[in-house]
């Protein structure tokens, strides 16, 4: 990368340490606050600080009106189902598993992209599909053996399906918009619908003093790996290309996982590390392009 910025190429490991932390920031933030109630905060101000972003960098807020359905439909998948699932799944199984266990995206994406769209599986991929089931197999079979397959890890599962589904709605029928913007409207449609999910089940929230550390955890998802890390990210994707920028996503798994043994006295075991490799390296597989050689199309 001779002609991309240091500081740009910098951002990239930031942007997997955010995100990547943001797994025990939630999980400590839970036990505290209820789990429609934080997803709905945390949605809505992050969109709303994508909105201010777009209006600052001159970007329209607009969206055709024919594509607001898809907006939705793709803002309701991505965003809100996956990021209530994944609260009541940390609240059911461990943060490191569940973290695991959601990364397996890319993989059901490349799944859903071969029935759905007809994208052609070549070599990459099926290796990736390969060392992915190779991953969910380490996971599970243990806890299967052992009795300790909870319903949290069937939340993440479905989860990270919920996600692919919604990247399959936006391949299919992309809305004619900046990245930005459509990213703004999806948190803000995911906070809307957690919303509508926190007064149906936990009423609205009575302010209380948190604890200090339930009260940084909180400020850093908000902050940090809400609001920053999507400026971010939008940044990095501007700047740099789309393999560069994938290898902040490759890490959020291991730092997740070791941030969950560092802050949540987590203990994984071999064959959680095991899956954890093969994971990461399945979707480094699927996610990175391929270098093409020269003069070629």
């Amino acid at each position: 990368m001779p002609h991309a910025p240091a500081r740009s190429l910098l951002l990239v490991p930031l942007l997997g340490l955010l995100w990547g932390f943001n797994w025990p920031a939630v999980r400590i933030s839970l036990t505290e606050i209820a789990p429609w109630t934080l997803r709905a905060g945390g949605m809505a101000f992050a969109g709303l600080a994508l909105v201010a972003i777009a209006l600052a960098s001159g970007k329209s807020l607009s969206v055709p009106r024919r594509q607001w359905l898809r907006l939705v439909v793709a803002g309701f998948l991505s965003i809100a189902a996956f990021n209530v699932l994944l609260a009541f799944a940390q609240l059911a199984a461990p943060t490191s598993r569940a973290a695991i266990l959601t990364f397996t995206m890319p993989i059901w994406a490349t799944i859903l992209a071969r029935f759905m769209l007809a994208e052609p599986l070549d070599h990459r991929r099926l290796l990736g599909l390969g060392l992915g089931a190779a991953g969910l197999l380490c996971l599970g079979l243990p806890l299967i053996a052992s009795g300790n397959l909870s319903v949290g890890l069937l939340y993440a599962l479905i989860a990270s399906v919920s996600w692919a589904l919604g990247t399959i709605v936006t391949k299919r029928w992309p809305v004619d918009a900046p990245a930005v913007t459509i990213a703004a409207w999806q948190l803000l449609i995911g906070g809307a619908a957690a919303g509508i999910g926190m007064l149906a089940f936990e009423g609205l929230p009575v302010p209380k003093m948190l604890e200090p550390r339930t009260f940084a955890a909180l400020g850093f998802h908000i902050l940090g790996a809400q609001a920053l890390a999507y400026f971010l990210w939008f940044t990095v994707i501007a700047r740099l290309p789309a393999g560069i920028a994938s290898l902040g996503t490759l890490m959020v798994p291991a730092v997740g996982v070791l941030g969950s043994v560092a802050l949540l006295a987590e203990r994984p075991t071999p064959s959680d590390w095991l899956g954890l490799a093969l994971v990461i390296t399945a979707s480094g597989s699927i996610m990175l392009p391929v270098r093409k050689a020269k003069g070629t199309a």
